[in-house]
């Protein structure tokens, strides 16, 4: 079996709020007690409604926020970190193997700066290139892949698309080389058909770099589209995890149900089909007992509200955690 390139087990990411007379402050459990394993070369999908710590756990894998607990270890075969014990000279190495899509590309890119110098600027505070040639000669390099004209080197953002803009924001991405791209809702704030593109690119540059991705995202039907492998999170915790094509063709976690069932449909008579889950998503500050999902799940019973279900594997690839996963009715 293949090596994973990001191995998580158990990690938490908390928050402390603010400051407390008598005894401990409040804590915000972004990310609880969550494992999971990224192969290398795979599109891997994180979805769950916002507030859910889709964000927060790709911050973590990349060490932009601090971990309070668990493991998360890279390993491309060459080199391996643990990320929560790793040094600032191992980071700054890090750095130059994972790196991060942001969701905006009109507040990512600075307009007082070229195209040129955006996309140059991590090459030269990771020093990976020695002239001002060689910085040139990668720029265009990543520049051709990531579909810009030359011409539009010179340029300030201000004079782009959010298309544009946002392939600008790849290509600084990936100037570099990395092993490993969090794509954070990288596509949200594009139109319907730029969207479409941007995917296309990002496949092509997974396939020419050999890329291994986390993409995430609240759009389940772009996540359908792009993804080898999905994860589904709720309220700081994972719900299910599979391929892909199994987990739309069968989910097994009620959360998940609701989820798929919310894609748009053009099918008129599909229109009545939407499970609507009642209530807001609780405070992670403080998580209901037992199952996190039972004040709002239509399936649940007295020991949801006391015992917390085990993560367990139903087949090759697909885990879940959900005491009735087995009696969920099929699609």
């Amino acid at each position: 079996m293949t090596t994973p390139l990001i191995h998580i087990e158990n990690l938490k990411v908390e928050f402390q709020l603010g400051r407390a007379l008598f005894g401990k402050p409040p804590m915000l459990r972004a990310v609880n007690n969550v494992s999971l394993n990224i192969m290398p070369g795979q599109f891997f999908g994180l979805v769950g409604e916002s507030g859910s710590g889709k964000t927060t756990l790709g911050r973590a894998i990349l060490r932009a926020v601090p971990i309070s607990s668990g493991k998360i270890n890279f390993d491309d075969g060459k080199v391996s970190y643990d990320v929560g014990k790793i040094s600032q000279t191992e980071l700054k190495n890090y750095r130059k193997l994972a790196q991060l899509i942001f969701q905006d590309p009109y507040a990512a890119l600075s307009p007082r700066m070229t195209v040129r110098d955006i996309i140059a600027e991590p090459l030269e505070v990771m020093e990976l290139t020695k002239t001002r040639e060689e910085t040139d000669q990668k720029v265009r390099e990543i520049a051709s892949k990531c579909r810009l004209n030359l011409e539009h080197l010179r340029r300030f953002p201000h004079a782009f698309s959010g298309g544009q803009r946002q392939r600008i924001s790849i290509a600084r991405t990936l100037v570099c080389s990395p092993d490993f791209v969090v794509a954070d809702e990288s596509v949200a704030a594009l139109d319907v058909s730029i969207q479409a593109d941007i995917l296309n690119l990002l496949k092509s540059l997974q396939s020419q770099m050999g890329l291994t991705f986390l993409f995430i995202s609240h759009d389940l039907s772009v996540v359908a589209h792009i993804c080898d492998h999905v994860a589904v999170m709720y309220l700081g915790t994972l719900v299910e995890s599979a391929p892909t094509k199994k987990l739309f063709a069968n989910p097994r976690h009620p959360y998940t149900k609701a989820l798929l069932s919310s894609i748009p449909s053009l099918d008129p008579d599909d229109s009545g089909k939407a499970q609507k889950l009642e209530g807001e998503i609780p405070s992670p500050v403080n998580p209901p007992n037992g199952c996190n999902f039972h004040t709002r799940c239509p399936m649940a019973e007295a020991r949801c509200r006391t015992e917390v279900p085990e993560w367990r594997q139903l087949s090759e690839g697909h885990s879940v955690a959900c005491h009735f996963s087995n009696n969920l009715p099929n699609p």
